[in-house]
């Protein structure tokens, strides 16, 4: 029996991050042989380190040889928060911390981890549109060119003359990588491709950078008022605004905030615009914008590259302009866009964060503004202080690198119920409204290919050189294409929303920048894979418990993932097998007639999984019944998977029950 687990409403509840003023109720279970004589809780308020301590009452026996301690807890302001218990015992004092699977266990001092509670907002809403789409993340120069003449595109921009040539990643004579090749991808040609992303089920469009730059990713702008020429032009962007729209998506872009380019209008080092940048002139509009330690040369510049020098976010002029009523974030939706990714979050002021977020929902209450971290966003520490992502006042959500952990982690040899734990970790730790809304993905234009990752070589440090020629042997993309079917699929259905990597979905390839923004492979896509895509957004948008159904976990251990994603009316059960043999999994009570979907193949009440795939089984909640159980979740003890006894289904009857 548990002495406390922070995930089940039987020992807390609500569960997870809460509003702010909701009363929670905390449940310890004891053994009678501690005699205890009291017991308490202690909830410490992170920004403070101020605690707070709540007697507990002692609510009776639990069987014969164990008791329960009861309270109430009120938190009447947003913020984290961190709780443990303490006990008073025949062996003195005693604390209840937290252990594996937030599970409480027994020590004789005030050890980490304490137990998380995040409270945030109660009026705090995020974008309806969001929840059970489907998100595409594309890289503007290398998706689509549709051919439309350009002009005013800047003499020293080198335009490729072959679409499926690599990406230049040499230096150049005077030894700098200077990402200054095009291949000529516009917004006309996204928008001519937007049946194919409907095709995908495509809900949502990122944009990586689209505004005036020197470079090919556009992440060191020249002019945010712009719209770089190589991409087309501002009727282009509210062309592709409109027919997206029509076909129910939306388009996001990507705010880049934290630093300009050198080669901007604002800083003009390189004396292209006309005008004082702050390099120029202290006297410029723009000095005030930047972090000079000796003016011109000396300056705050991003993780050191010149090129990319550091903003003062909460300059009153650079943040007027950004978040003014006539400002960067207000004209381009109003131009048509419908929020807002935000590069480098943790890099951001919280003050200038929540100053974008009044600029977004005051101009659209339903826009969306996501933000890029790569740790838990609920605890997050940057630059000295905790950060206030989460609260309400900032983000809507954000980018999923832990998912993104958890899945490539399965699949490289991880323990099935370590990988989940990740998972039902960040559940517990989001507000419900962030988890509506997490970005989940496998790869980005920061990350190399996941097909790559799945099977390729590693790179251990080694440069362009050698990553410009390795690929892919055709049995490690045979095995790929098998692997990249589970990633996918756990991607689809995990909650929040899947977003794919431009020409992930037809097998691209690649290691870093620049190997991981080649040119989409159009008329040579990998067409199973592909038609994979399509169906799991058919099941996506099919499946209503995947819009915002819980997750209960179920069979995750050794190279098994399992759970169940439930609302009011539906249940999916998605089992993933990642280990190179098939398996036979015995399914839950509830889904012997549930309908299999994705080529899954049920026998009776179990389930027969090919080696590297996965099974989904979707079923009507069964109806309740006065006081009992929903769905009857056997112990994970008890669907784990033993391996001693996996062999080859055609040779010997396989089970995920325990062996005799």
């Amino acid at each position: 029996m548990r002495l406390f687990s922070s995930r089940e409403k039987e020992y807390r509840s609500p569960t997870g991050a809460i509003p702010f003023g909701t009363k929670m109720h905390l449940r310890i279970v004891l053994p009678r042989d501690l005699h205890c004589t009291g017991a308490v809780a202690i909830v410490k308020d992170d920004k403070f380190g101020d605690s707070d301590v709540y007697g507990m009452y002692w609510c009776g026996m639990v069987g014969d040889d164990h008791e329960q301690w009861e309270c109430d807890v009120d938190v009447d302001n947003i913020g984290l928060y961190w709780y443990h218990f303490g006990l008073d015992t025949c062996y003195g004092r005693r604390f209840i911390m937290k252990g594996y699977a937030s599970e409480g266990f027994l020590t004789d001092n005030e050890c980490e981890p304490r137990f998380q509670l995040l409270t945030y907002e109660k009026d705090f809403e995020t974008p309806s549109w969001m929840p059970g789409g489907i998100m595409y993340q594309i890289f503007p120069d290398r998706f689509y060119n549709s051919g439309k003449p350009k002009t005013g595109i800047y003499a020293d921009k080198k335009i490729q003359t072959s679409w499926d040539t690599i990406p230049d990643w040499k230096p150049d004579k005077n030894g700098i990588i200077t990402n200054s090749d095009f291949f000529g991808g516009d917004l006309k040609g996204i928008t001519e491709k937007l049946p194919y992303l409907k095709s995908l089920g495509v809900t949502c469009i990122y944009l990586n950078p689209i505004f005036e730059a020197y470079s090919n990713h556009r992440y060191d702008t020249g002019d945010y008022e712009k719209i770089d020429p190589v991409l087309g032009d501002e009727e282009d962007f509210r062309e592709l605004c409109e027919e997206a729209k029509k076909l129910g998506m939306h388009i996001i872009n990507d705010g880049v905030f934290s630093h300009t380019g050198s080669d901007s209008k604002y800083f003009n080092r390189e004396n292209r615009y006309p005008g004082n940048g702050a390099y120029n002139s202290q006297g410029s509009p723009y000095y005030t914008w930047y972090k000079f330690i000796e003016w011109p040369n000396i300056y705050n510049s991003w993780w050191g590259f010149y090129t990319l020098p550091e903003v003062e976010e909460l300059s009153a002029s650079f943040d007027e302009y950004i978040n003014g009523e006539d400002g960067i974030i207000k004209k381009w939706m109003r131009v048509g866009n419908s929020g807002w990714r935000l590069d480098v979050a943790d890099e951001l002021p919280d003050e200038f964060i929540q100053h974008i977020r009044e600029a977004v929902k005051s101009e659209n209450p339903d826009a969306l503004l996501l933000g890029e971290v790569w740790e838990d966003a609920s605890n997050k520490e940057s630059y000295g202080s905790r950060r206030q992502f989460l609260y309400g006042n900032e983000l809507d959500s954000v980018m999923n690198y832990p998912f993104r952990d958890a899945i490539l982690g399965f699949l490289d040899c991880g323990d099935g119920r370590d990988m989940i734990e990740i998972v039902l970790n960040v559940l517990e730790n989001y507000p419900r409204p962030v988890i509506r809304c997490l970005m989940n993905l496998l790869g980005t234009h920061d990350t190399e290919r996941v097909l790559t990752l799945l099977v390729g070589e590693r790179q251990y440090g080694r440069g362009r050189e050698w990553q410009a020629v390795t690929h892919l042997t055709p049995e490690q993309r045979e095995y790929g294409l098998r692997r990249m079917r589970i990633a996918s699929g756990i991607l689809y259905t995990l909650p929040g929303l899947p977003c794919i990597y431009y020409g992930d979905e037809v097998g691209m390839e690649g290691y870093r920048d620049p190997f991981n923004r080649c040119t989409f492979p159009w008329g040579k896509e990998e067409k199973e894979l592909l038609e994979w895509y399509q169906r799991l957004g058919e099941m996506r948008h099919a499946c209503s418990c995947l819009v915002d159904g819980d997750l209960i976990e179920f069979g995750s251990t050794g190279r098994t993932m399992g759970y169940i994603r439930k609302d009011d009316e539906k249940m999916l059960l998605c089992v993933f097998n990642a280990a190179d043999y098939p398996i036979r999994f015995r399914m839950p009570e509830g889904f012997e007639g549930g309908t299999p979907l994705m080529d899954t193949i049920i026998d009776g009440e179990e389930l027969d999984i090919p080696a590297n795939s996965c099974a989904f089984v979707y079923a009507d909640v069964p109806a309740v019944k006065a006081e009992e159980e929903i769905i009857d979740i056997p112990d994970s003890d008890e669907c784990s998977v033993e391996y001693g006894i996996f062999e080859p289904i055609n040779e010997t009857t396989i089970t995920n029950q325990p062996a005799d």
